[in-house]
């Protein structure tokens, strides 16, 4: 039986059509009941792309990037693993290196069962090496009660799980004290990740009513009270 304690951060529960999601604090959302985790935008090869236009930015992201996730799938050791859009950031991305890295990863993992939902991302990078044995689909992808996408949007009598946002929220202490943390976004209808990868930048999303805010940092997650 996977180990239902929390990783090493502290995740949150939240009640979701129906069902019990678990806001994780890497970055992910963990659906306990089916044993699927789901991960957004994770841009492998962002850095690649970057350097290969000849912008001088950091290397051993992607790295980085699927230990973490390995390190989610170890804890929980969910029964699928997907992906909501932008798994590979660009055609510049499929280096070499990067594509060993990845096939290094799947095997590790070898009986998990992966899914990609495509991206605006993904259009352009085309998708996994068939040899990774990712499934790939278009959105909405229907999983129960929920519908998998990339783009936050609506889907008839199902719950929307998203990504491409990458949301991100300021915090304003006193003064002109202030932190901008990565969050998870949660309207009525539609549910947005932050994004997984690192080096992928946010965008401030806007407070507005009915949409509920889950900061992370810290190693954990917490509802921000409106206003703040």
């Amino acid at each position: 039986m996977p180990d239902e304690q929390p990783a090493p951060g502290r995740p949150l529960a939240i009640a979701c059509a129906g069902e019990t999601l678990w806001l994780l604090p890497e970055h992910a959302l963990w659906w306990p009941a089916a044993r699927v985790l789901w991960v957004a935008d994770l841009h492998l090869g962002k850095a690649a792309t970057y350097r290969a236009l000849g912008q001088p930015v950091p290397a051993g992201t992607t790295r980085e990037n699927l230990a973490r996730l390995s390190a989610l799938l170890n804890h929980y050791q969910p029964a699928q693993l997907v992906f909501l859009g932008d798994f590979l950031h660009a055609a510049q991305a499929r280096t070499p290196s990067l594509l060993a890295e990845l096939a290094h990863w799947r095997q590790s993992h070898a009986a998990l069962e992966c899914l990609l939902v495509r991206g605006n991302h993904d259009s352009r990078a085309g998708d996994p090496p068939s040899a990774l044995s990712i499934r790939v689909v278009d959105e909405p992808w229907p999983m129960g009660p929920f519908a998998a996408c990339h783009h936050p949007q609506t889907d008839a009598g199902r719950y929307v799980l998203a990504g491409h946002l990458h949301p991100a929220l300021t915090l304003r202490g006193p003064g002109r004290d202030h932190m901008r943390l990565p969050c998870f976004s949660v309207d009525k209808d539609c549910a947005v990740l932050p994004a997984f990868g690192e080096f992928t930048g946010g965008w401030q999303v806007e407070r507005q009513a009915g949409r509920t805010l889950y900061a992370v940092g810290g190693g954990a997650v917490w509802r921000v009270p409106p206003g703040r």
